[in-house]
Formats: structure tokens, sequence, C-alpha cells
């Protein structure tokens, strides 16, 4: 007989988590996953499908896990686990999920244990997709993904590298720090566990430093924005140049979603206004944009309402001023581009502002430019400023992780070390709701 530790009680952050792994050649990577979940307090309860364990055994990670591997829908002792399994994960990942199973879950078939959990749970449900890159690319997986992403499923999608049988491209499963650090952003937005003794350290009456979670006021409420209205914005508006070509910048969108996503999480009524596609709750009325104009009077039209508006998208400040409906070509010679300055939304929504309403503005600046931040904050009349240094290398445009400065009009002033942007999303939504409150107790 083979003793296996009883830990079902060893958790630090009450956060559960069922992992799931079905097989493929990475399967090997979650055992790793489930080690650095289990160090940082994780209860994990391991899931196997039986292609899996044609890859690894489940000893492994009966050894390894808060519990003993289960891959049964027929147990004795238990005879409905993928329903006791679904009432207690706060979070479903399938490290690393084949083009088989994705097409299950979009199919919502339930022939095995975890299938069956997800389709029987309520919980987020994390992809970490993994297959080779013929598989990836094909036309079914593409739409099955699509089918996942509109139910408000997580995709973590495939890195590019080596793989199986000596090939290399996209198909790769994504790095073990991704997936953990992706784990650890939706059960904290959906558990609101701060995951440390010391969250808040205050270094003056004014300035507060988060640790390294993210956190900054302690315990909230996990459906503590319920009632509220939130309007965000994400991405990089496209000024057109001619029938083909635009002016843009470098913005992913994804601190945008980031906070649209948290504010849902928290029961806020969600509007996005976004430039760019991803991964949100179907529940979240996105409403798509081009230009800075359709982005301005998109906000315009949902700002009234909102209680909370998080301006994270990156407006251009000058657009051509005048714009060819065909294409311009080289033998026509060099153009000269004229540009004129696009509206101000974010001065033109303070000016708007509706009494009680909270308005979150950012600076990306090149390095962290306190200064400049401030007094885009003070001319443009808002409450809150998220400061970011968008030549970070490890937090610039396109990385998941940022690191910032949220600085208001009172003088607070709150430092987020380099921290994924879900987790600053928390944080920013943390500030604003703490605003929103104190703001409408003073007005009465």
């Amino acid at each position: 007989m083979i003793y296996l530790p009883d830990r079902q009680n060893n958790t630090e952050s009450g956060a559960t988590i069922v992992l799931g792994i079905t097989g493929g050649i990475a399967a090997y990577k979650a055992v790793e996953v489930a080690r650095r979940l289990m160090d940082k307090g994780i209860h994990v309860l391991p899931v196997m499908t039986d292609e899996a364990m044609q890859f690894i055994g489940p000893l492994t990670l009966s050894a390894l896990c808060s519990e003993p591997v289960q891959s049964s829908l027929f147990n004795s002792t238990n005879p409905i686990p993928h329903t006791r399994l679904a009432q207690r994960a706060n979070v479903i990942a399938i490290v690393p999920a084949t083009a088989n199973f994705i097409a299950k879950l979009s199919c919502g078939l339930a022939d095995d244990l975890l299938s069956t959990t997800v389709l029987a749970s309520k919980a987020p449900v994390i992809v970490c997709a993994a297959m080779h890159t013929e598989m990836w690319e094909n036309a079914a997986v593409a739409h099955n993904i699509e089918i996942l992403q509109s139910r408000g499923m997580h995709i973590i999608p495939p890195d590019e590298g080596k793989l199986a049988g000596g090939d290399s491209g996209v198909g790769r499963l994504a790095t073990i720090d991704t997936i953990v650090e992706h784990i650890e952003s939706v059960l904290h937005m959906v558990t609101g566990n701060d995951r440390s003794d010391s969250n808040t350290r205050k270094t003056d009456s004014n300035t507060t430093k988060t640790d390294s979670t993210g956190n900054s006021s302690g315990d909230h409420s996990a459906k503590d924005l319920a009632g509220y209205k939130v309007l965000v914005t994400a991405g990089g508006t496209r000024e057109p140049i001619d029938a083909v070509r635009v002016i843009t910048n470098r913005s992913s969108g994804k601190q945008g979603y980031a906070v649209a996503m948290n504010a849902y999480n928290r029961g806020a009524e969600v509007t996005l206004i976004t430039t760019v596609d991803g991964v949100v709750s179907p529940d979240i009325r996105r409403i798509f944009v081009e230009t800075a104009a359709e982005m301005e009077k998109e906000v315009l039209n949902y700002s009234t309402s909102a209680d909370i508006i998080v301006m994270a998208a990156a407006v251009a400040d000058f657009r051509p001023t005048i714009q060819s409906h065909t294409k311009l070509h080289r033998s026509d010679g060099i153009v000269q581009l004229q540009l004129e300055p696009t509206s101000d939304i974010l001065a033109g929504l303070a000016a708007k502002h509706t009494p009680g309403q909270i308005i979150v503005g950012f600076a990306a600046e090149i390095g962290m430019d306190e200064e400049s931040a401030q007094k885009k904050l003070t001319s443009k009349g808002i409450d809150i400023i998220v400061l970011n240094d968008i030549t970070s290398a490890q937090a610039g445009f396109d990385s998941p992780n940022n690191e910032v400065v949220i600085m208001d009009s009172d003088g607070v002033r709150i430092e987020v070390p380099l921290l994924s942007k879900d987790t600053v999303a928390g944080v920013i939504m943390d500030v604003a709701l703490t605003r929103l409150k104190d703001t409408r107790h003073y007005t009465g």
C-alpha cells in the first residue's frame, strides 16, 4: 500500500481548484503546475482522463496534490463525484486541453469525469490549449475556441516552440509561470482572498504600497460592486489614412478587459467599449468601435448612467485631416500627412461629471513620470489616474503584467508592483469603489 498524506485541511488561501489533465504530451507539465499551486496554499483536486494516464501515472499527482487523483464517474464511495467536485471548485483549470477535449466542451458533451464536472460547475474554467500546429490552426478548433470564449471561459493560447516529433510551431503549452499566474488571478477575482497576512502597508498618511498580491484595501465582498454600473474602454483607436492604412498604437486592450472582468465578477453591470476582441463574459455588454470619434460617441452615450468610468483605452491624440477612400499608391509620389487633434474624451467626460460619479484615466508614459501624470489628473479634472511605463520590458504593451502608480485628486498615492493585469485591475477597482463610497457619503 502506498501512503498518501492527508492534506485536505492544509490550505492557506481557502481556495480550491480542480486541475484537469487530458491526453496530450504536455500532461507532464501539469505536475509542476500542481506543485506550484500547492506551494501557494491552494487546495488542488486532480482529475485525469483515461487518455492522460497514457502520458503520466496518477500516482505522481496523487502523492503531490491535496487529494488522490479521481478519474472515474463510477465510484462506490462517492456515487456522484462530478457533482461534488463541481460544487467544491472555485476554479477549474484544464492543463493541457487537447483539441478533442476542447471539442467536447464546445459541444457540451459529458462522457467522462472531467467533462461532466465542467458541465456541472458554475466555477470559471481556464482552458490551457496545447496541440500540434496544424490542429491549432484548423478551422474547427478555432470555431470551438470562439464558442468557449463566448461562454466566458478563459483561454490560454499555446506558445510557439518545439513540439512533439521534433516539429516546431504554435501549439506548445503556455509557460507554467503564465498558467499559474492566470489561475491565481482568476482565483483572486472569484474568492476575493488576499492570500497574505499583511496586505496593506502605510508608508505615510497618503501613500500606500501594495504587497506582492496587489491587495491594497484588505477584505472586500466578492460582490461588492453589485448594484453599480461600470463603463470601461479598451484597446487603441485606429484613425484611417486611406482605405487600407491607419494610424494606431500598440495597446492590446488587456488591461481594459481585465478591469471589465473584475468589475463583472464583483457584481457590477458592465459596458465595455473596445477596439479589440478578447476573452470576456457574454453577460458584459460589448460595443466595438474603431476611431476616436466613434469611441467618444459611445462613451458619452453610456457615461451618464455609469457609477464608475475607467478609460483604459489608448485613444489617438491626432488623426489625418483628410482620409482617402481609395488606396494611396507609391507611384502617386510622396504623401504628406496633415494631422488634427482628436476630441479629448477624458476632459469631455469630466466636464459632464455627474454627482457621485468616479472617472479613472490612464497615463501611459515613458518611464514612471509622476509629475506628468499629476498634471493630467489635475488638467482633465478627473478623480483617479493610473500611471504606467509603456517602455518597461516586463509590463509594456501586450504584456500580461503591469506595474502602476495610482493617484487620486485627494493626494492618495498607491504603488502597485509588477503583477498580472487581472490583479492590477482588482486594485484599480478597489480604489475606485472606495472613492465612490467616500464621495457619495460626503455629498449625502
